[in-house]
């Protein structure tokens, strides 16, 4: 009899210890498994789908924005506009998953305690095949950060986000373009700029590289002259300006003094931003949107830029492109993966680095008309792996030196010191130290 109480004892531990056995391992696979989702789906409308945006807001006008015939956003309702592409794009990319936090109600019998039987804001959604859908805004939740809304022909109440509705609920002031030109950077091919009594008009030269056409043929700044093409991009209208404002701005522009006026050409053609200072405030009128608009002096004093503002002071152009040939009173020297050699002997790269760069900084002061008289000092440089060849010389007149890029009949004055110190550099350059012997065994 003890034995078989003792077999009975054993049985019921083997199955109690099985039973906890599967239940940790039926534990451990239900914490496996990745968590349901809880995202509740409300509206997905394919992006390249979408043709037209209503935006309805209580006792406002609607706005409308719908793609035209070149495909591109525009502004139809109140007043035709053109508009942002990357604010309207926010909206597009919304609307092809719009999820909510919950689902407050499957099928309310009343919308009006949701603030949805006479919502505050809405937005139709029209497709290429002209279905729609709309959704509904309603009053903020109880939950802080959540507003009530709903989907025409779906019957449930969501609690969206807040900033869902904020990424929703536009204007035509909010979706409209607020450039005050419209140009395509990408595509510019010419930009004139009157300033400081005269006018300077720029151009891209085959290379893709700006280049000043006129009031004579002159190399530009690179960065001022992007500079100068980023600030004019960046000039922006102020949409929620008062009709009272406006009218000052306009009188303000009227008897203002003339700052300057720049003019794009894009593959579309041309536009312009006249630009005028009234005391110490700047305001600009632009031909491709209606009004005046008080700007920020960023733009004035970007624009009031005259002639040698823009041109490009530097006397060579290989910048950290380190060149791999130069040739230097009579001498020829170039360059053989990390030695430098000349005469077939070779030479201190120390020396030759330091030359480099004090060529590279080389700069004029000044631009002249006169000054440069018999050269005493010449220097030809080939960088950009042979495609790039330039040549200047340097003459002293007095204690001044001037300079001449071949080719070219701009005489850059330069400063006396950087001018000594490149001379200096030249005569500096020498020989490679001769390698150590080797020691012996």
């Amino acid at each position: 009899m003890p034995v078989r109480r003792l077999l009975v004892a054993l049985l019921a531990v083997v199955v109690l210890g099985g039973g906890v056995w599967w239940s940790n391992r039926h534990k451990k696979a239900e914490e496996a498994k990745p968590a349901a989702s809880t995202t509740i789906q409300v509206l997905a409308v394919p992006e390249d789908q979408i043709a037209q945006l209503e935006f309805h807001r209580k006792g406002a006008e609607p706005a409308i924005v719908k793609k035209n015939g070149a495909g591109k956003w525009e502004i139809t309702a109140p007043k035709t506009l053109p508009a942002d592409a990357d604010a309207v794009q926010n909206v597009t990319s919304t609307l092809t998953s719009l999820t909510a936090d919950q689902v407050v109600e499957e099928k309310p019998g009343d919308l009006a305690p949701f603030g949805l039987k006479d919502p505050a804001a809405s937005i139709i959604v029209t497709r290429k095949d002209g279905k729609t859908s709309q959704l509904d805004f309603g009053d903020e939740a109880p939950t802080s950060g959540l507003v009530y809304a709903k989907v025409a022909g779906d019957p449930k109440v969501y609690a969206l986000s807040t900033s869902m509705k904020t990424s929703l609920d536009k204007t035509a002031q909010d979706l409209r373009d607020k450039r005050l030109l419209t140009f395509d950077s990408d595509k510019l091919s010419r930009l004139e700029l009157t300033a400081k009594k005269q006018t300077v008009e720029l151009g891209r030269n085959a290379q893709n590289e700006w280049q000043i056409v006129k009031p004579k043929p002159y190399r530009a700044d690179g960065f001022q002259a992007e500079e100068l093409i980023r600030k004019v991009k960046d000039a922006k209208l102020d949409p929620a300006i008062s009709e009272e404002d406006a009218k000052k701005a306009a009188t303000a522009f009227a008897s203002g003094a003339p700052l300057a006026t720049v003019k794009v050409t894009d593959a579309s053609g041309s536009q312009t931003l006249d630009v005028r200072k009234n005391k110490d405030d700047y305001y600009a009128k632009s031909s491709v949107v209606d009004g005046v608009f008080k700007v920020s002096s960023d733009l004035g004093t970007g624009l009031d830029k005259g002639l040698d503002d823009l041109r490009n002071k530097k006397l060579f152009d290989f910048g950290f492109s380190d060149p791999n040939k130069f040739a230097l009173g009579g001498l020829a020297y170039s360059k053989a993966g990390e030695k430098w050699w000349a005469n077939g002997k070779e030479m201190d790269n120390s020396s030759i680095q330091q030359f480099i760069d004090k060529a590279r900084d080389l700069q004029a002061t000044k631009f002249v008309d006169t000054g440069f008289t018999t050269a005493t000092f010449e220097l030809a440089v080939t960088s950009n792996e042979g495609k790039r060849n330039e040549r200047v010389q340097i003459s002293k007149n007095g204690d001044n030196y001037f300079a001449k890029r071949e080719n070219e009949p701009a005489i850059y004055g330069l400063d006396p010191k950087a001018a000594d110190d490149l001379i200096k550099g030249a005569s500096a350059i020498k020989p490679a130290a001769p390698a150590a012997p080797a020691k012996k065994k």
